[in-house]
């Protein structure tokens, strides 16, 4: 520790040097107000010792103690006082005052010096830990609400269909405090562009906070902007979303990218033509065989987008059959980790656990099995929390 002690009496200057300093502090003793003055400065000191007497009354003292909390706020401060001038502490604590210790004339007082500073500043440094967290909630609850505004609310399936979609932000500890909500990249939509359309998204920004906030944001911006039509030809939509996400400078500052499984179907003749930028595939479940398997392959994955300019995506098409579910999401569901595993990806919930889940939920409905979906991750982590925003849509083709 860096220590400044403003003191009253020479006799006791060397051994308050001698035993504060035996642990390796850096140690300043100022015995005038002019010596004081010089080192009443931010940043130079982890702690202030301060003889409430300096240089000889109560009153100086007080004085003295103000100019610090003036000149280095945030820097703990130890009041030393005997017990006869204890009567003078109120208004040094009515100015945030928060440590002090008795002097005696014997001078014991100062083999107790060292620990009672510090006391004062872990209790500083805990207090500031405090106030950042809640300012890093307070943020990130700003950005999440903006990022949770672009989410669909009120799905309405087109006939034949049922379809539910759900997010949730991640969660980070924050040491002796409670866990904070965290903003992130994710990003579903669902819609009805054109007649007997239906277009779907799961998007995964890369990062956290406000950048990966405002990535989507550009994302779902450019998404709305197409007309009907444009939206039916999947590989050169993503294509073209991938074009100008190129020449975005949020979504370029930094090296970031956004991985993006986008499909449209024909809720007439029950085709899906999808597109996949980076993002896992979907996964379509036979209700009658209680099959779970991949839609397309890991060959038929593009870039994610942000990355390279003109860039073409393959696209595939598939039939719906009657009784099928689609299950698109992010892989904050796949990467829930048990406890202490560390970033150990083999033992990450993987699709291998979202295939079981949809198996065992195979006589709930697509809602109940969305809320299993989460609560098996969570289950999994320990009630830690998956560390990735995760979102989630499910789609069901009813039986004929």
């Amino acid at each position: 520790m860096r220590i400044l002690v403003v003191w009253d009496d020479p006799e006791q200057a060397d051994l308050l040097s001698l035993y504060l300093g035996a642990e390796g502090n850096s140690i300043k003793v100022c015995l005038t107000t002019a010596d004081f003055a010089g080192e009443n400065v931010l940043g130079k000191w982890d702690v202030v010792l301060l003889a409430l007497t300096f240089p000889k009354t109560p009153d100086d003292g007080y004085q003295h103690y103000l100019q610090q909390q003036t000149q280095m706020p945030g820097i703990p401060i130890v009041i030393a006082c005997r017990q006869n001038e204890m009567m003078s502490l109120p208004k040094f604590m009515a100015h945030g005052l928060k440590a002090y210790i008795i002097r005696d004339d014997n001078g014991d007082f100062i083999f107790l010096a060292l620990t009672s500073l510090e006391s004062a500043v872990a209790a500083q440094r805990a207090e500031e830990g405090k106030k950042l967290a809640a300012l890093l909630r307070d943020e990130m609850d700003g950005v999440r609400r903006m990022q949770e505004s672009i989410i669909p609310k009120g799905l309405t399936p087109p006939p034949g269909y049922a379809m539910t979609a759900r997010y949730e932000p991640a969660q980070v500890q924050v040491v002796g405090e409670m866990p904070v909500v965290m903003a992130g990249g994710d990003y579903y939509d669902l819609f009805l562009p054109d007649k007997n359309l239906l277009a779907l998204m799961v998007g995964d920004a890369s990062g956290h906070g406000l950048k990966a906030c405002m990535s989507i944001m550009a994302m779902h911006t450019l998404i709305r902007m197409f007309t009907g039509s444009r939206y039916r030809e999947t590989a050169s939509f993503v294509g073209e979303i991938n074009q100008r996400l190129c020449e975005n400078s949020i979504v370029q500052s930094g090296g970031g990218f956004i991985t993006l499984f986008y499909a449209v179907i024909d809720t007439e003749n029950h085709e899906m033509h999808w597109t996949s930028a980076g993002h896992p595939l979907a996964l379509m479940q036979n209700m009658k065989s209680n099959e779970v398997a991949l839609i397309g392959t890991d060959d038929e994955t593009g870039l994610p987008l942000g990355i390279y300019p003109d860039v073409l995506y393959a696209s595939g098409t598939m039939f719906i059959p009657p009784g099928s579910r689609i299950l698109v999401y992010s892989d904050g569901l796949t990467d829930a980790l048990p406890p202490r595993s560390g970033a150990n990806s083999e033992l990450a919930f993987g699709t291998q656990g979202i295939v079981k889940t949809l198996a065992e939920c195979h006589d709930l409905n697509i809602e109940q099995t969305l809320v299993q979906l989460f609560a098996k991750t969570s289950e999994y982590t320990g009630g830690m929390g998956r560390h990735d925003d995760t979102s989630v849509v499910l789609l069901e083709r009813f039986s004929i």
